[in-house]
């Protein structure tokens, strides 16, 4: 009863915090160093096109050694940041940033990285659509370039940077020890592809997104708040929900809470955009399969363990646990199968998930650092 007493109090205090950025609202952030946004200049794009004067935001942690071969890269989920991973980040914790030098990125459309929001020469829905092994490009171009490494120890991501890290796997397979999915998808399913349609459509038939031509301070509010309570429902569970709200009389002010709480904290467009780029994310699409999604997941070479959540009505388990079965030798732990909380098991907001996931990540890679030196 202690144990569900906690996650009853962590869980109500989480729910004003964004879908995506719970964790960095009610932790600590860990102490950076080097921050900043390198310019890439125009990013070509698997569709043909470019993002002109394209930049990548970032932010270190810890000290990259002597030969380059202690950096973990931190790739992000849909609407998050480089603060995704906070909860992991830091001196004894998984990322242990007293033995590895940890790049934690931005993706593609998020506001920070160019994006729909931000760009000058391609705004609001003149940008042109990517695919989440654009996202990759982009983060490969920033580890080589701006770093300097050739190889790294690690990628690691939750959600769609979860998907981003098993696309690392199969289009530069040589190119890390280690691969750690957090509640990832190989291909997105016609399940989460039907979710994410739904919340475009949610923000497009406001007035006031007017074919993606809203200006700051007249943005698609209605549309927003219908978005952010879809979220709020399809990342939790019914479990985590009975849990939250024992009285369920309380429910539909819990919805009108979290709504005030979220719908300010993404824009609109680079929403409709990531979603685009969730929707189209397959494997087996990477050039030289030929659309063959298990032939990909059997090219990824680097050790891997697989997190997912129980219950997880965004990116569904039996997905994750596919994407296990056909890497070879890889991992596979469902996170505090105790507490059913699905993909919000992953938000870094409860002290039971959080406490896993720094144990079993952190001695993963504890055991992938003592293979690679006895290899």
């Amino acid at each position: 009863m202690r144990f569900v007493r906690q996650l009853f109090v962590i869980a109500t205090i989480a729910t004003t915090a964004s879908f995506a950025g719970a964790a960095h609202a009610q932790m600590p952030q860990p102490a950076g160093g080097d921050t900043g946004s390198f310019a890439e200049g125009d990013l070509p794009l698997e569709s043909g096109q470019s993002i002109k004067d394209f930049s990548i935001s970032y932010e270190t942690y810890g000290t990259l050694n002597a030969d380059k071969s202690n950096a973990i890269l931190m790739v992000t989920a849909i609407s998050g940041n480089h603060h995704r991973l906070d909860y992991l980040i830091g001196p004894g914790k998984a990322l242990d940033t007293n033995r590895y030098f940890i790049i934690t990125t931005d993706a593609i459309g998020n506001g920070l990285t160019t994006s729909p929001s931000n760009s000058t020469k391609q705004p609001g829905m003149a940008f042109p659509r990517f695919v989440i092994r654009d996202m990759v490009e982009s983060q490969y171009r920033l580890v080589t370039n701006k770093f300097g490494i050739t190889h790294l120890f690690a990628v690691v991501g939750a959600s769609m940077g979860g998907m981003q890290t098993l696309q690392w796997g199969v289009s530069h397979p040589d190119m890390m020890d280690a691969l750690v999915p957090i509640v990832p998808l190989g291909r997105t399913p016609a399940w989460t592809q039907t979710v994410l349609e739904l919340t475009r459509q949610e923000i497009m038939s406001d007035p006031a997104w007017d074919g993606g031509h809203y200006k700051q301070g007249h943005e698609p509010e209605k549309g927003m708040r219908l978005w952010a309570g879809t979220l709020a429902l399809i990342t939790r569970t019914p479990e985590l929900m009975k849990n939250t709200l024992p009285n369920a009389d309380d429910s539909a002010a819990w919805l009108r809470k979290t709504q005030d709480g979220a719908w300010k904290n993404f824009d609109a467009n680079n929403w409709i955009y990531q979603t685009w780029a969730y929707d189209a994310h397959d494997l087996g699409t990477t050039p030289g399969f030929n659309g063959d999604y298990y032939q990909a997941l059997r090219s990824i070479r680097a050790r891997m363990l697989v997190l997912a959540g129980v219950g997880d009505l965004l990116n569904p388990e039996p997905e994750a646990l596919e994407v296990a079965r056909y890497v070879h030798g890889a991992q596979y732990e469902s996170i505090e199968p105790r507490w059913p909380s699905g993909h919000f098991s992953a938000a870094g907001v409860t002290q039971p998930e959080v406490d896993f996931q720094n144990r079993e990540i952190g001695a993963f890679l504890t055991k992938v650092a003592a293979q690679k030196h006895l290899d």
